[in-house]
């Protein structure tokens, strides 16, 4: 493959980040009116009535995330392949990262298609959708605690770089470690009906979300600074042809 082309690929694997960010933002916060989250305690009668209200956004931002999701492939391998150059080649840190990270999109999706089934029929029976709608929240809340692997190699990765020129900044794998343990209490939800550790909860969505967007916009700024140090180290490698 061309060198170019390659490298342009690799920033558009970057922007892909961008682009699942601003889907999922518009699609659970606007489109689905999903944040803030229905309390646990809500009643069977009053998530019925949520879901039959918001019927359509659910459905749409259901639509919006399968459309748009598939796009974080990309941003997990090229994630991947940046820590492939810190490891000399495919090795257990970047095969975590790249295993950990193909679960978001059915993370994202299925918990959706779950609630979208609640949702796609009015008139069901209240104490069924509210099966579904907890399932749902279950779901979509607990399993962040993957990411705390995903993050923990990445925060490895950058710190044990001895490169001249790093992949990662050292900050960076710091801010992994820390942004990892935040996202740690969400696997609590499945104890909790109420307080900090419910699935509306400070510990386990409001701060794990906020961590999350903070990963986010830090992982494509070094991404990109990491594909263009990339490009420049081939570039000073390349062999340049005599002239006559």
């Amino acid at each position: 493959m061309d060198e170019k082309v390659k490298f342009r690929l690799y920033r558009m694997s970057v922007w892909c980040g961008v682009l699942v960010l601003i889907a999922a933002t518009v699609a659970f916060s606007v489109v689905g009116k999903l944040t803030p989250p229905p309390s646990p305690t809500a009643s069977a009668g009053e998530i019925a009535t949520f879901l039959t209200e918001n019927r359509s956004g659910i459905l749409w931002a259901t639509v919006i995330m399968g459309l748009f999701v598939p796009f974080f492939y990309a941003f997990a391998v090229i994630t991947s392949l940046q820590i492939r150059r810190i490891e000399g080649g495919w090795g257990l840190l970047s095969m975590v990262q790249l295993t950990t990270a193909v679960v978001a999109p059915t993370g994202w999706v299925y918990p959706l298609a779950v609630l979208a089934t609640a949702a796609y029929r009015p008139g069901r029976d209240p104490q069924l959708v509210l099966l579904l709608s907890d399932q749902f929240w279950l779901t979509y809340v607990g399993i962040a605690v993957i990411f705390v692997f995903n993050l923990a190699s990445i925060g490895v990765a950058a710190l044990v770089d001895r490169r001249s020129s790093p992949v990662f900044p050292r900050w960076f794998g710091y801010l992994n470690f820390i942004l990892g343990l935040l996202l740690l209490p969400g696997v609590f939800v499945y104890v909790a009906t109420d307080g900090p550790f419910a699935w509306d909860g400070l510990f386990t969505n409001i701060i794990p979300s906020i961590a999350f967007i903070i990963w986010k916009i830090a992982m494509i700024y070094v991404l990109l600074r990491a594909v263009k140090s990339e490009e420049r180290e081939f570039l000073a490698t390349k062999v340049v042809p005599a002239t006559a």
